[in-house]
């Protein structure tokens, strides 16, 4: 064991963003409301533990609308639908709460808006990816995924000079602007998107990780491993001077021979985890003899997204 002194350096921003948040007290709400079952399509956000706990109070999860009972009531999660899920549901009679991040919605706004200038949409994210099959579904004729760099030489489009681009928000900034920067190459009038589409709360969770990462021989992220942002905060840690890191779910996941050879350890977490599980990660850490976590804080946040309209039309009428 090293005898250099141990120390434990806590990313802030971590933890909940204020869409996480949202989505989350949107299920909690509509389960208090119109008590259980209430369905949620998908996972609400990308947290196991989160997912688990809100099962626990009567949330059914699932992955389309053919599983939901006929008039009941859905929550579509943080990560968007499409507006064939709202014709679905429509045509199924459902009661539906959307839970969808305001930034997606934002995207798929400018989804929207690009088609109707018949542009090429060039949207960089992951195949798969809810959010994803989301903003595509909102102009499916006009877009073309585009995975990373090494996408855009297969790239063709009707006029060069009517091409947009739009991302995924949850996906690592650098990686997305060496893909934009290629794709300028390849088409000079590239038109970006109206605002930086990546979220704040991705662009802060790792900048502070990066921080952190300089000094660190080891980083810890606690997240699940569909997290995008999770994920992407080991591969910015890494690339920002780490000597290891690693995604958890929770501490016992915490593989103790990591420790070994770490003096400074670094914890984060992705924006789906609440800051219980990252508490057990420091727990644990005490418990192995590392000392109080030092915060590197590096911006702070404020911002709070108000419920979906169609829960707090309901909340008031119960009110009242």
């Amino acid at each position: 064991m090293t005898t250099t002194p141990r120390r434990v350096l806590l990313a802030a921003p971590r933890g909940y963003c204020a869409g996480v948040d949202r989505a989350v007290i949107t299920v909690e709400k509509a389960l208090d409301l119109y008590g259980a079952p209430v369905y949620v399509r998908k996972q609400i956000v990308h947290n196991k533990h989160v997912v688990h706990t809100l099962e626990e109070r009567g949330a059914i999860f699932v992955e389309e609308l053919d599983e939901v009972p006929e008039g009941a009531t859905v929550v579509f999660s943080a990560h968007g639908v499409s507006p064939a899920v709202h014709s679905q549901a429509a045509d199924r009679s459902l009661k539906t709460i959307d839970a969808t991040c305001p930034l997606v919605t934002k995207v798929h706004h400018e989804a929207k808006r690009f088609a109707g200038e018949d542009k090429d949409i060039l949207l960089i994210g992951h195949a798969g990816h809810e959010e994803v099959e989301g903003t595509a579904g909102e102009a499916p004729s006009h877009v073309q995924l585009v995975e990373g760099p090494d996408d855009v030489d297969r790239l063709e489009v009707r006029d060069p000079s009517k091409v947009a681009w739009l991302s995924q928000t949850t996906l690592s900034v650098d990686e997305t602007m060496e893909t934009v920067d290629r794709l300028r190459k390849k088409f000079p009038l590239l038109m970006d998107p109206p605002s930086d589409d990546i979220c704040y709360a991705t662009q802060n969770r790792q900048v502070a990780v990066k921080e952190l990462a300089a000094e660190a021989d080891l980083v810890i992220v606690v997240g699940s491993a569909n997290s995008s942002n999770s994920v992407r905060l080991v591969e910015v840690a890494l690339e920002a001077g780490a000597g290891a890191s690693y995604r958890v779910d929770n501490a016992s996941e915490v593989d103790v021979a990591w420790l070994e050879s770490a003096s400074v350890v670094g914890v984060t977490s992705g924006a789906s985890v609440p800051d219980s599980l990252v508490e057990g990660v420091l727990d644990l850490l005490a418990s192995h003899g590392y000392p109080a976590a030092e915060e590197v804080r590096t911006a702070d946040e404020s911002l709070i997204f108000a419920l979906p309209p169609e829960l707090r039309r309901d909340l008031r009428s119960a009110a009242s």
